[in-house]
């Protein structure tokens, strides 16, 4: 890496699962468990262990509440959470553009 990379390297979207619920979320106000777990076509554990280290970083929200007598588990990208995932992509775009040459 050099001087010139512009954002922000961050191990919490190393992930693939976890790189693609900020990019549902980046552009989702929120978006449901289950929802989530069919798109990403993910087991329930697995989703949830990506879902939880999200919320432990701060990047994203849970807000559960009953749809009639369900539980539903919704998810929500924080200021914060939307800032690092920004971030992330601008260094990988820049690290994409500096090793075009």
């Amino acid at each position: 890496m050099t001087d010139k990379l512009k954002g922000t390297y961050d191990k919490a979207f190393e992930n693939v699962i976890r790189l693609r619920v900020m990019s549902i979320l980046m552009v989702n106000e929120q978006f449901d468990f289950n929802s989530f777990k069919e798109l990403l076509e993910v087991t329930d554990g697995n989703l949830a262990s990506h879902l939880r280290n999200l919320e432990n970083q701060g990047y994203i929200e849970v807000h559960k509440a009953f749809v009639g007598r369900k539980p539903q588990t919704n998810y929500e990208a924080t200021i914060e959470g939307k800032n690092a995932f920004r971030a992330h992509l601008d260094f990988l775009e820049n690290l994409i553009n500096e090793n075009k040459n």
